[in-house]
């Protein structure tokens, strides 16, 4: 690869991986570690802007400065002079690459996020917030186009181009009456280009858990100044006005999140996060119940009539009457609104006056419910209880919906009186029990319980190794269901070496083979007892040896001298 196609001397270029406001990132080599990078690089035409500039760098340096799990993390910094022939100092960033997806692109595709995954993706993006506001960094500019989510689900917040330390916050952050951010996720106080705060932050994040829970943002409109008027002016509409299944408590947590006050919102990205947590675990949350009001009844413009994926400038305030006068769109609107009302009123009238088929009902969630709770919600809805299945899991509790048929995040609406079939799980699959026979009982145990069993331990007299599996109740190969409790009896180990010192070696040999040890023998030459007498044994009798263990007799070798005769003794003949 040329010269001309590194950064700093030692990052290789690699494809684009993504083109933004004021920046190009591509995918890079570290040719020094040999690890995989991203780099980013003020766009060519905006280098020599001392403002861009000034922001590029003022990224670099928060970035840097946080070290935290669901942060991108910078890794190197510099400038060199770009490549089109203007000779202009081009800043650059060396950032880890994650192999993952921004959450913009997610959403782009229509997928349904769950609820609760929605809400653990906020509680990432919050965790990484908390963790910055406490090294005195505010982001500014929290979106899905800011957020990656990894292979393995993890969160990345990314993208500090518009942070600024704390301690620079507390002066108005405008640019010649100009608010810096993306409008669709501006907090009011950003609007109105006032001194923002970490609440800030929290704002922008509950206008993306909206996002993720309904698919579209609290506030569009057809420029960016309409949204951050409505930012300004406008109560949200809570979530659940825009898809019935989520529970009041996920509309408590994103209401408090979208306070216009910033008294009245989170204190912090860590409450946000503990009270979103608390949900998750089943407890009750802090934030106070609100009354949902219905959404507007008019169809939004599509996110791409403007660009709302790039950090927008907007006018401030003081603009925006102007703006209006030049924009009165309000009568429009307001046509358009009653066009469209009573074109959605025929279209739920003219079935019933004609006596055509029903109007399709809603098609409730039941998957986690018990199985008489489902049922009830089923027919609640208007709808039957079909086929009820049972099937082993090892993740669903047992008498609680695994699946149900039709699919809810497939067909929303569905004719009454259809048939709703459910699966149950019966809990966990039945468990075999392995052969353990002869295994160590706290090996065997293990096993046992890596099976989701329950052990009990009780030892039994027997001339095995001491420790050795015996037998197991139930047996070996029975199937029997997780959580059982099986009973391991294990040995208690050998008797004691029977004492053979004193026997012949004949009789102790036979002893200590029926009692299961292997016998050696050696001679005894320093012993008087009789031969063949067995006088010493290792090892001694009275000790706990294993069956097969090797007992080693001392067996006297001793011979008696021979007794001399009386008539071999001379005798003297007596001197006359």
């Amino acid at each position: 690869m040329s010269e001309q196609q590194r950064v700093g001397g030692r990052y290789e270029l690699g494809e684009m991986l993504g083109r933004g406001g004021m920046a190009e990132v591509r995918k890079g080599t570290d040719i020094r570690l040999g690890r995989t990078v991203a780099v980013k690089r003020l766009r060519t035409d905006l280098a020599s802007d001392a403002t861009f500039q000034a922001r590029f760098r003022r990224e670099a340096q928060s970035a840097a400065s946080l070290n935290h799990p669901a942060i991108v993390s910078v890794y190197d910094t510099g400038e060199e002079l770009s490549e089109d022939g203007t000779n202009v100092a081009q800043p650059y960033i060396v950032m880890e690459y994650v192999a993952g997806r921004t959450l913009r692109e997610i959403l782009r595709e229509g997928r349904k996020i769950l609820p609760e995954r929605a809400l653990e993706i906020a509680s990432g993006v919050l965790g990484a917030l908390d963790y910055s506001h406490r090294a005195g960094i505010i982001h500014r500019d929290i979106k899905p186009g800011n957020v990656m989510l990894t292979p393995a689900g993890d969160v990345k917040v990314m993208d500090f181009g518009i942070a600024r330390a704390v301690s620079d916050a507390q002066s108005t952050m405008t640019q010649t009456a100009a608010v810096v951010g993306t409008a669709q996720y501006l907090s009011p106080e950003q609007a109105r280009g006032e001194t923002v705060d970490s609440r800030s932050d929290v704002y922008s994040t509950g206008c993306l858990l909206f996002e993720l829970l309904t698919g579209r943002p609290p506030f569009v409109g057809d420029s960016p100044v309409a949204v951050a008027y409505q930012h300004v002016r406008e109560q949200a509409p809570t979530p659940s006005s825009l898809d019935a299944d989520l529970p009041p408590e996920v509309d408590a947590i994103v209401a408090k999140a979208l306070a216009k006050r910033l008294e009245d919102r989170y204190q912090s990205a860590a409450a946000m996060k503990e009270d979103i947590d608390r949900f998750l675990a089943g407890r009750p949350v802090q934030a106070p119940p609100v009354v949902a009001e219905p959404v507007p009844a008019f169809v939004p413009p599509p996110v791409a009539a403007y660009d709302t994926a790039a950090t927008s400038v907007v006018p401030g305030a003081g603009d925006w009457a102007e703006e209006d006068r030049k924009n009165r769109t309000g009568p429009l609107v307001l046509l358009g609104l009653l066009l469209v009302a009573a074109i959605v009123g025929a279209i739920l009238l003219i079935p019933h006056l004609i006596g055509s088929s029903p109007q399709k009902v809603s098609n409730p969630h039941v998957v986690g419910l018990s199985q008489a709770d489902a049922e009830a919600k089923i027919k609640d809805a208007g709808l039957t209880v079909g086929q009820v299945t049972e099937e082993a899991s090892d993740t669903v509790e047992k008498g609680k919906v695994i699946s149900q048929s039709p699919d809810p995040d497939n067909q929303s609406f569905i004719d009454p009186k259809t048939a709703v079939d459910l699966t149950v799980s019966t809990g966990k699959p039945d468990v075999e029990i392995p052969d353990i026979i002869g295994d160590n009982k706290n090996a065997a145990a293990q096993q046992l319980e890596d099976l989701g069993l329950k052990v009990d331990l009780r030892q039994k007299t027997s001339d095995e190794n001491k420790d050795d599996v015996l037998a197991v109740n139930p047996d070996v190969g029975t199937k029997v269901s997780a959580g059982s409790k099986v009973i391991v009896y294990f040995s208690a180990g050998p008797k004691a070496v029977p004492d053979v010192v004193g026997k012949t070696v004949e009789e102790a040999t036979q002893i200590l083979k029926d009692a299961g040890y292997q016998v050696s023998t050696l001679p005894d030459s320093q012993s008087t007892e009789p031969s063949g007498t067995v006088t010493q044994m290792s090892p001694p009798a009275g000790s706990t040896q294993n069956r097969g263990t090797v007992i080693t007799l001392l067996v006297s070798s001793f011979t008696a001298p021979p007794v001399e005769s009386p008539t071999d003794t001379p005798t003297e003949t007596p001197t006359p």
